[in-house]
């Protein structure tokens, strides 16, 4: 077997342990969104908790999932492959010892200032007090947070540098373990219940962390207080750290301006984009985030060992294998997402309008799902490469973008504007990262990825459009959560049936990988 066969093997594999154990997260944190929905609907109070949780969660993209874990893996690969274990794992300390200096300060800094930052991030709650104050409360609760999931976050790039991903891929799902079940045990003790779901992202995040460190303590990584911040290799992380915040701070800039002004719209309009977008975020996070976690230590590898043609092949089995799987993604949720919102949130205090209003936000974030899914894979060749300037500067444009659209598309679409706007710039982010590419010295086939996207693309929305007209009969002694469960169930089924075989018939490189892994064969 060749070496590039063996590597196209391994990324399947690699990508199928992460997206088992992302997929089971992911169902816990849908679960953990039913919960909220049950007990909360789409309300006042559900808007509060979103734009509370989002002040600290979008800051654990910087300094966690996002800008700090991206910087870190590349130079804590390139000691594992050129030094020694040892080495790594001296830079590691070093950085974990910054991170919580660090981190713990924004922390507590975040917690003083914080009736000034939601004052300043949903200026809409100040015309209630009520509203503004239980913002801000549940806001300093949630603060903590960043620190526990950034050694998280930190925790985890270790493990999957060393080919560990699967405990890392199921520490989410401690989160949503912790949250879900302080609300359903706590909800009676508290007169305004809604600090439940506060409470459970403290205790869901101390989970996340605890859950490694024994695989952790198996790779040999043993922690003391390192504080050699002059460590040239500590000095190259944080080269890479600070541009990927730059760009970074942009798109997150840009969601505060979202919630800034979806506060000013319609009540539950936050509630409604928060619900659609983690219903979009489902499959994103099995299938492309797994594959940009299995993919930045196979490039940085291969980055440090200066092999871009192999590394170009990687960026192409990457991306195909995302587009495979992504693509009839998107088709489902444009096409049968009104069945989906109704199975998985339209229960208790969730009503049919709430229903209504959260399936329009799902269809205009469906066509983003391409563009945000596609970046999470193209991205880390880049930092691969160790550039994160070209990212940095392409996610300013395509923010800026996202806020230029949000007036006209608001006009049009109301709430839904906002989704649409930024679906768009997630697009053009993937369009103009993969254009300049080459410039990196990595061969890009435009054409074969070109002919594949069609490919799928057709074979998606042929099979979705297909099943979504499929009659379904329910029987009359059937509850109507029962009868949409079972419509939805074989709908699902019939598309991804025909999906499959039209994949089949256009000659999709990915199902003969998948029939092969499935028979055993290389």
């Amino acid at each position: 077997m060749s070496i590039d066969k063996i590597k196209k093997r391994t990324l399947v594999v690699s990508t199928s342990i992460v997206s088992a154990g992302t997929a089971f997260s992911r169902v816990l944190g849908l679960i953990r969104e039913q919960v909220m929905a049950y007990y909360f609907g789409a309300s006042a109070v559900t808007d509060v908790f979103v734009a509370a949780f989002r002040i600290p969660n979008l800051l654990r993209d910087l300094f966690a999932e996002g800008a700090l874990s991206s910087a870190f893996v590349p130079v804590f690969k390139e000691k594992l492959v050129n030094e020694s274990e040892e080495a790594a794992f001296g830079l590691a300390r070093i950085v974990a010892t910054a991170m919580l200096v660090v981190i713990g300060a924004v922390v507590l800094l975040g917690i003083v200032a914080t009736p000034f930052v939601v004052y300043i991030s949903a200026y809409g709650f100040t015309a209630d007090p009520e509203k503004y104050d239980l913002a801000v409360s549940l806001t300093q609760i949630m603060w903590a947070y960043l620190l526990l999931v950034s050694l998280s976050a930190l925790v985890m790039g270790m493990l999957n540098s060393f080919g560990r991903f699967g405990v890392p891929a199921l520490a989410p799902a401690i989160f949503n373990i912790g949250s879900i079940l302080c609300v359903v045990l706590m909800y009676h003790w508290f007169n305004v219940p809604i600090y439940t779901m506060a409470i459970g992202v403290l205790v869901g995040g101390v989970g996340q962390l605890v859950i490694q460190l024994p695989s952790l303590w198996r790779i040999g990584f043993r922690y003391r207080w390192t504080f050699n911040f002059l460590d040239e290799s500590f000095r190259r992380v944080l080269k890479l750290f600070f541009p990927m915040v730059v760009g970074l701070s942009a798109s997150r800039v840009n969601i505060l301006v979202s919630t800034l002004i979806a506060s000013f719209l319609m009540e539950g309009s936050l509630s409604f984009l928060n619900y659609s977008y983690r219903l979009m975020h489902f499959p994103l996070g099995v299938f492309a985030v797994a594959l940009g976690t299995v993919s930045l230590p196979n490039a940085s590898e291969l980055a440090a060992r200066r092999d871009t043609d192999r590394l170009s092949t990687a960026f192409f089995d990457a991306i195909s294998l995302n587009m495979f799987l992504v693509v009839p993604s998107a088709a489902f949720l444009a096409l049968m997402g009104r069945d989906l919102v109704d199975v998985i949130y339209r229960w208790g205090a969730f009503s049919e309008t709430n229903s209504a209003n959260t399936a329009l936000a799902l269809l205009h974030y469906s066509y983003g799902l391409v563009g945000f899914a596609a970046v999470r894979v193209t991205v880390p060749i880049y930092y691969a490469l160790k550039d994160a300037s070209l990212p940095m500067r392409i996610s300013i444009f395509s923010v800026l973008l996202n806020i230029a659209l949000y007036y006209p598309l608001i006009k049009m679409l109301d709430f839904a504007g906002l989704a649409a706007a930024t679906s768009i710039a997630g697009l053009v982010n993937f369009a103009l990262l993969l254009y300049f590419l080459p410039r990196k010295h990595v061969p890009v086939a435009f054409a074969p990825m070109l002919l594949g996207f069609v490919r799928v693309g057709v074979a998606a929305t042929l099979a979705f459009w297909a099943a979504s007209l499929i009659p379904v009969a329910i029987p009359a002694s059937w509850s109507d959560g029962i009868g949409r469960l079972f419509q939805f169930g074989v709908r699902l089924t019939v598309g991804g049936l025909l999906y499959f075989g039209l994949c089949l018939i256009l000659r999709v490189g990915e199902v003969r990988l998948i029939i092969n892994r499935l028979r055993g064969r290389s």
